[in-house]
């Protein structure tokens, strides 16, 4: 299933809530193009694998995302991609009564994910916010990655760096004749 459908992450479970507890079904989605927030961007279309059990009181929702990322490279600044592979374990109940049809309070449980009014569970949060928090906060090229030169801006993984002694400051030009002996006291 791609995303060009925006209701494409949504599911009717009404049928599956009816069923014993233990039931199970399993979904996957292919080709998903996600809005993730200002700072992350999807680098290609991401993939997610779920399987939904119903329990006593809603769903367990199991699943895992496949994604990458468009970076930058927090040392040297160079556009990089960063794989991804995130488990999805939470769970949904319903908004609303099965015996009576009627609302049921949000605020009860309010960080437990909730069905719609039509019995739908809508996995688009869960699959950005297992990318949101899998994604690097300083994302490397490689872990060895040098960074840029303090002084020029340069890459220092490209090759020889030498910019010779630097200048020194004016105000600190009475410091280039303090010496240490070797018992530690200053001549």
């Amino acid at each position: 299933m791609t995303r060009d459908d925006p209701d494409a992450l949504t599911v009717n479970v009404a049928a599956m809530l009816a069923e014993p507890r233990g039931s199970v079904r399993d979904l996957a989605f292919d080709d998903l193009d996600l809005e993730l927030g200002d700072e992350l961007t999807l680098a290609a279309p991401a993939d997610a694998r779920f399987r939904l059990t119903r329990t006593n009181r809603g769903l367990l929702v199991d699943g895992d995302v496949r994604a990458v990322l468009a970076e930058t490279c927090s040392r040297c600044l160079r556009p990089i991609e960063v794989e991804l592979q995130e488990e999805i374990d939470e769970e949904a109940l319903p908004s609303i009564d099965l015996a009576t049809g009627k609302p049921l309070d949000p605020a009860v449980e309010p960080e437990i994910a909730r069905l719609t009014g039509h019995h739908e569970i809508e996995l688009e949060p869960f699959v950005r916010e297992a990318i949101q928090l899998g994604a690097p906060i300083a994302p490397l090229c490689r872990p060895d990655c040098p960074g840029l030169c303090p002084e020029c801006g340069e890459e220092l993984g490209s090759g020889p760096h030498d910019h010779g002694d630097a200048p020194i400051d004016p105000r600190l030009e009475a410091l280039r004749a303090f010496r240490v002996d070797d018992d530690g006291e200053t001549a």
